[in-house]
């Protein structure tokens, strides 16, 4: 394996040149401000996480003051960032911290792991993150770094697998972990990017092996691209919409006018039920 100080020095001398001005990597942060952040990236692009992640810090300072509002407010602030039964779990998960734990975010990784909606890599990125603890933090652009660098692999396995996670603790240096996450988290937005890799400003080109062995194309799996129109997904979503904008009970037939497939809305409109973003009144009306 590639010797982890070849691996080291160069990016997070990189990462202190090139690292994005972000209100969750700020001196001043707070562990609550850094684990919705790591809720609202999942699967989202910085750019709309940023001004959604603002309203929510102004409006919900702490999990105590998310956990004193309605669920349905929650979704309704989600706004459109997608995937929006995130916005259930972190409900749920600032109602568990406020429960458990005093309103205070805990720094323990196994404690983290026990609450609603908080995962192995959620676990890690806030332990890390917000509490300088010493865990290998894994995500989808520190998986492809080092299956690139380390492995000349043009993109990681489907899922995450034991051998990157021995990979990724491997590589952990004994001090200043956090900084070593965020550092490869972000060399991999900007640089190592899935698509369009841009090797002439990578800091480790010298010793990529993936590179250095000319670059071979993926050998797994055909990737597919995330379709979006026509989907149960955009139809949930026009649904959504529809709730989020209104100041009470929405008739059926207002959330009948923005999808005109009758089979294809009922499915998505029950699923929303089903899934806890929305609630059918008595009079048959719809709410968040």
């Amino acid at each position: 394996m590639i010797e982890p100080k070849l691996l080291h020095l160069p990016i997070l001398e990189w990462y202190e040149n090139n690292a994005r001005d972000l209100p969750w990597r700020t001196p001043d942060r707070t562990p609550w401000g850094v684990l919705v952040s790591e809720i609202m990236l999942q699967q989202t692009p910085v750019a709309r996480v940023l001004p959604v992640w603002h309203e929510w810090m102004a409006r919900w300072p702490t999990p105590k003051a998310l956990a004193a509002e309605p669920s349905g407010e929650a979704v309704r602030a989600w706004g459109r960032l997608g995937y929006p039964r995130r916005a259930l779990r972190l409900h749920a998960c600032a109602t568990a911290i406020t429960e458990r734990h005093g309103g205070e975010v805990p720094s323990d990784h196994a404690t983290l792991l026990a609450l609603p909606g908080i995962g192995e890599y959620t676990a890690a990125a806030v332990a890390g993150f917000a509490f300088g603890g010493r865990h290998a933090i894994l995500d989808t652009n520190v998986r492809r770094v080092f299956a690139r660098a380390v492995r000349a692999e043009e993109y990681p396995p489907t899922a995450t697998s034991a051998a990157e996670r021995h990979l990724a603790e491997a590589l952990l240096p004994e001090l200043g972990a956090p900084r070593w996450g965020v550092a490869v988290m972000e060399l991999g937005a900007l640089v190592c990017t899935a698509r369009a890799p841009r090797c002439e400003g990578c800091p480790i080109a010298g010793v990529c092996a993936w590179r250095l062995a000319g670059k071979p194309p993926h050998a797994g799996p055909a990737r597919k691209g995330q379709t979006y129109a026509g989907t149960d997904r955009q139809c949930r979503g026009r649904l959504l919409a529809v709730l989020r904008a209104a100041h009470g009970p929405v008739p059926k037939a207002a959330l009948d006018a923005v999808w005109e497939d009758a089979v294809q809305r009922e499915r998505a409109l029950d699923g929303l039920v089903a899934d806890g973003l929305a609630q059918v009144l008595e009079d048959g009306t719809y709410c968040l």
